[in-house]
Parts: C-alpha cells; structure tokens; sequence
C-alpha cells in the first residue's frame, strides 16, 4: 500500500526523478484536485526514456519530427505512471509542477496552483493497461489519504480543465472502471 511522506512530499518506494520544472505554490494554497493526463513520446509510442527526459529538460528535440513542435517547452507532473504500472515521481507534492498550462475548474485559474498532476503514458487513441489503473487507484488512494481536500468531483481529467485545448485522457480512459476501483461516486 502506498503512503506519502509529507516531510518529504514524496511517495514512499517509488523513483524519484527530480524535474526543474516546478516552483513553489502560491502561500496557504491546499492541495484539492487530481488531474489525469495521458502522454506518449512521440506521440502513440511507449517504453524507452523520452518522457522522463521532457520532464527533465534533457530531451533531444531533433531526434523525431514531433519533437521539433514542443521544442523549449518547460513542462512535468507530478507522476508518471508507465504501461506496465512503474510510478515514477518528478515533483515533489507540496511543490506546483508545470502541468496544467492554461486552465481552470469551478471558476478558480491556474489550477497548478492546487492540483497534483498525473501522467498516464498513453494516448487519446487507444486503450489504457490493467497496471495502469491498478497503480492509478494505489495512487488517488494514497493522496486521497494525505490530502483529504482532494473530493471526487475534484478528481478530473487534463480536457476537463483547459477544454478545447487538450483532450487526455480521451475517450479510451474507463471513468466508471477508475472510479469504482477508488470508490468515487460517479
């Protein structure tokens, strides 16, 4: 069962890889929302180390035609959660990663400022693993437990918040399957 060092802000026995790509969080600001993303590198492909080296500023944005598109974005969750379920932690919880971009939720902006964000590695284009959610529903629980604030409507995805603009975790993500595995009202 997973838990969270809040000394720390880390997820106890997961990797941790320290992104720069994140600051602190405006002051008193609680931590209320979970955000799902899904990300592929380059899009549509998994494995290999490309995700983790956006996350870390150390991507070759000249080794694929895609790259060139998000070449100097600045840009990391929280969490990562790979196709066979490894969590891999780039921000520390107490710290505001760069995930969100342009967003809002119930008339509140800049929802980086109160959110934790979780990648998904994956796509809007095809279904995600059984490890995935598995590791999901270990993880809401484990946040869930350390910041109670995090309320199920509170727990959405990256279209949700910036509509228009993003579509993760698309139409293959299984809401009901994800929330009954937690226990969320749907």
């Amino acid at each position: 069962m997973l838990q969270v060092d809040m000394g720390r802000g880390l997820l106890i026995g997961v990797r941790y890889v320290p992104s720069p790509n994140c600051d602190a969080r405006p002051a008193d600001m609680s931590i209320d929302t979970l955000v799902i993303h899904a990300i592929g590198m380059p899009p549509g492909e998994y494995g290999g180390t490309d995700i983790e080296q956006l996350f870390c500023n150390r991507l070759d944005f000249s080794r694929h035609p895609f790259y060139r598109e998000i070449d100097g974005i600045t840009v990391s969750p929280h969490l990562l959660i790979r196709r066979d379920g490894q969590i891999v932690q780039f921000v520390p919880f107490q710290e505001r990663a760069w995930h969100a971009g342009v967003s809002a939720l119930a008339g509140r902006t800049r929802v980086n400022d109160f959110s934790i964000g979780i990648e998904l590695e994956g796509s809007d284009y095809g279904p995600f693993e059984e490890t995935q959610y598995r590791a999901l529903a270990e993880v809401t629980c484990a946040l869930r437990a350390a910041y109670p604030a995090i309320a199920s409507e509170r727990i959405v995805g990256h279209a949700d918040i910036a509509p228009g603009r993003k579509s993760d975790p698309g139409v293959y993500f299984n809401w009901a399957r994800y929330r009954h595995a937690v226990l969320l009202p749907a």
